[in-house]
């Protein structure tokens, strides 16, 4: 959930201060604009959608972004969202509140905030009882104070197939400059945006603390595709050495003063796919490379602003590094303790 809770801050940030005003004019018609974010998963338990106010008033934004009422709705939004199959609703499903309090400390008010959260995946009874992939999912937020009805539609990214490796026990990476390695898989139905991702975990001991567990995430790659059918083949090559070099450019090394032991333990691919409206909310939204840019707006959100969407991830067997790889990390790289 951290994750996913990452995103809606990243979310919640930007469209708020492209929203909120710091020089407010006190004459001004006042006007609710709500703020929706909210990604599908069918194999997430729980649906969260994050929604909040923006905001006008005569202090700063910063200042205003602090307390809690001015972004808040409270308990004043009834939302469910529809299941809907050749335009009849299957099955609907209701949305209550629940406080988190891991809310780091930044712009807006921590360290609790107001999630509207929905059970939507039942692994005991996964056929009745889960999103499913056929279906639209239509979010309809009610207002119960001022009756404004806000909306969205999505589809589900459908399950894919991860095809190399697959199975695979162990895991090499070519030590050479003109090794490389692959993972192909299968493009998802409704999917657009594909994150590939190499997980590494250790365990580390040092000051006293023994196999402490660890991980890093490599970024490998996104690629982007125009259709949505899936089921097309889809590869992404990458040098071996990317390995063996983000390691030692991202632990910290050992020394006499500062010891450090390192064990290897498990290493998997994560692909992680975008629906096409949560696709065209990040491209929009990533940095723009001048600094005169005007960033533009984007929102799949009737009556508010935002995204609602769809997101999947498909995940490698665990595996180990084989004794080759291992071998190389350790003599060419000794300052990494492994």
């Amino acid at each position: 959930m951290s994750k996913y809770l990452s995103l809606i801050a990243i979310a919640i940030f930007a469209l708020f201060i492209s929203a909120c005003e710091t020089d407010f004019n006190p004459n001004a018609e006042y006007k609710d604009i709500t703020v929706v974010y909210g990604l599908l998963n069918q194999k997430d338990t729980f649906t969260y959608l994050k929604i909040n106010k923006a905001f006008l008033g005569n202090e700063s934004a910063y200042i205003m972004a602090q307390n809690e009422d001015f972004s808040s709705y409270g308990t004043d939004l009834n939302v469910i969202m529809e299941e809907i199959l050749n335009g009849k609703v299957e099955k609907t499903y209701y949305f209550d509140t629940t406080t988190i309090y891991n809310k780091e400390p930044g712009i807006f008010y921590a360290p609790k905030q107001v999630l509207y959260k929905c059970k939507t995946y039942n692994p005991e009874f996964p056929i009745h009882d889960s999103l499913k992939e056929d279906r639209e999912y239509k979010l309809t937020i009610r207002n119960t104070k001022t009756s404004k009805i806000i909306s969205a539609q999505t589809m589900l990214v459908n399950s894919f197939d991860i095809t190399n490796p697959n199975g695979a026990t162990t895991i090499d990476f070519p030590s050479t400059s003109i090794g490389k390695k692959k993972i192909e898989w299968m493009s998802a139905k409704g999917g657009k945006r594909y994150s590939i991702t190499l997980r590494i975990n250790y365990f580390e001991s040092k000051n006293g603390i023994v196999d402490e567990p660890k991980y890093i995430e490599i970024p490998l790659s996104t690629q982007t595709r125009t259709t949505y059918e899936g089921g097309s083949e889809m590869i992404l090559e990458f040098p071996g050495l990317t390995f063996y070099e983000t390691l030692k450019n991202s632990l910290s090394w050992s020394t006499i003063s500062n010891p450090i032991s390192r064990k290897m333990g498990k290493i998997d691919f994560v692909v992680s796919v975008a629906g096409d409206d949560l696709s065209t909310y990040i491209e929009v939204n990533e940095a723009s490379n001048s600094i005169v840019q005007v960033r533009p707006e984007y929102s799949n959100i009737n009556n508010g602003i935002g995204v609602f969407s769809a997101r999947f991830s498909r995940y490698t067997n665990k595996m180990d590094l084989t004794a080759k790889s291992l071998d190389f990390l350790h003599n060419q790289y000794p300052m990494l303790g492994f």
